[in-house]
């Protein structure tokens, strides 16, 4: 296979690229702008374009695929040539598909955990010897890539509901056709793109829709919304299974779980947490994982990149990263902090990063989001909105949608640092939840000074 990728220095797009690469085919690829660690990954491979910048002469007739990657427009010089020629032009996930279509295709779809839940699965997989593809969005220990594309009999992907491709406003799930998909909830996401929850919600009965007949989903019945549009939805030609929090105890800041009798202490807690195990278990045993495998295998998942991850400790205070930012995640991860360590005091620090989060209509989506946490603050940076093309957002509706007494807000990072710096934080586990870095602070470096501070 002779394949090109406009905007090949992508997140994903660059690690599918040295995937395919890796499989034996020739790969060519274009960016107006590589960062790292994209431009170190693709040097290494000896895929990193000579210079910047699009190159129609690269789009010939010997191509048989173009793969296109979201950060290309629609006028771009690289996709109008391709078009001329008639080319076969791919989104990711579309070509995804194309590598997988004699794969059993797991999907993990939702609007949280489901990169937790997808790298539970590859977890416990590598760990009891399967041979699998995957696609993931995070950076997982003793995985290289985040993308993997070989002759595997089966596909472990996560399947993102945001849109495919410049030119393919459907979302990436939707091209996937799953023999297994996973729902790990529905909590209204990606304002800009759904501008409604009904538009949002719509995907998702779409996406059980595009489940292969004979197939399954493995639903979150916890979830009210989720519940109620699973039996709204009901196919007969595919079955349906269930899953809620499994039975565990937590011991002295410890959790151990209990899947068909067998049980194991974790290095990850929370409700959210165990939801996703649960998901991640019915798929290891439809595979033909024993529960006592399963267990054996996911006590030792510390978690993916930035979900729930422990940055620094000691006797007097704990600090974790997380990733969430929408309502439903900022709720979960909080919830599960305080459940995990209540005789601690929580100091819950969120960054409003997203086109959703930063939009003032959305705000109200977080109500009480933070009512767990002793001490709340919510930063965002002026200049997020600005690169946006938002409107100002006042600190009033954001205190307002937030609706948690003694909120602190703060849209200066210099003012956000000062106060990090003037913080008690004896005997505290402190949060700091964001899909950005706070306007370029060093969180590890943070994290470090937080706990000799409390020492």
């Amino acid at each position: 296979m002779n394949i090109h990728f406009i905007s090949i220095g992508g997140s994903v797009m660059h690690q599918l690229a040295i995937a395919l690469k890796r499989k034996g085919y020739k790969i060519s690829g274009s960016d107006d702008e590589i960062f790292e660690p994209a431009r170190t990954n693709l040097g290494k491979e000896k895929l990193l374009p000579e210079e910047e910048g699009w190159f129609p002469e690269k789009i010939t007739k010997s191509l048989e695929a173009v793969i296109l990657g979201m950060h290309a427009k629609p006028d771009n010089p690289e996709l109008l040539k391709a078009k001329e020629l008639d080319l076969q032009v791919y989104s990711f996930p579309e070509y995804i598909f194309k590598e997988s279509r004699d794969k059993i295709r797991i999907v993990i779809g939702g609007s949280h955990g489901k990169t937790t839940t997808t790298a539970m699965i590859m977890h416990v997989l590598k760990k009891t010897k399967y041979d699998f593809d995957y696609l993931v969005g995070a950076r997982l220990q003793d995985f290289d890539q985040s993308v993997n594309i070989t002759h595997a009999p089966i596909l472990i992907c996560e399947g993102d509901e945001y849109p495919a491709s410049a030119i393919e406003k459907r979302p990436k799930f939707h091209f996937l056709y799953p023999h297994t998909a996973i729902i790990t909830g529905i909590a209204w996401d990606h304002i800009n793109v759904f501008p409604t929850f009904e538009i949002y919600l719509e995907q998702f009965k779409i996406f059980i829709d595009k489940i292969e007949s004979g197939g399954h989903l493995i639903y979150n019945k916890t979830d009210e919304v989720l519940n109620k549009l699973v039996q709204d939805k009901q196919r007969s030609d595919i079955t349906y299974h269930p899953y809620k929090v499994p039975e565990h105890t937590i011991t002295a800041g410890k959790t151990e779980v209990v899947i068909e009798d067998e049980k194991a202490k974790l290095k990850v807690f929370g409700n959210h947490n165990l939801l996703n195990l649960n998901a991640a278990w019915h798929v290891c045993k439809q595979i033909g994982v024993s529960a006592k495998k399963f267990v054996e295998s996911i006590s030792d998942f510390t978690g993916a990149s930035k979900r729930l991850e422990l940055l620094a400790q000691n006797q007097q205070t704990i600090v974790y990263r997380d990733f969430a930012h929408a309502p439903s995640k900022v709720k979960a991860t909080i919830d599960a902090v305080k459940d995990q360590f209540p005789s601690k005091k929580l100091i819950a620090v969120i960054e409003l990063h997203t086109y959703s989060s930063l939009n003032e209509k959305f705000t109200k989506e977080y109500d009480g989001v933070m009512q767990k946490a002793d001490v709340a603050a919510v930063f965002f940076s002026k200049h997020a909105l600005k690169i946006k093309g938002l409107p100002e957002l006042q600190k009033e509706t954001v205190k307002t949608g937030f609706n948690h007494p003694g909120l602190l807000v703060f849209d200066e990072r210099k003012q956000l640092e000062e106060w990090l710096k003037d913080n008690n934080y004896v005997n505290s586990v402190v949060l700091l939840m964001s899909s950005g870095n706070y306007e370029g602070i060093d969180v590890d470096a943070l994290a470090e000074k937080i706990t000799l501070k409390a020492m």
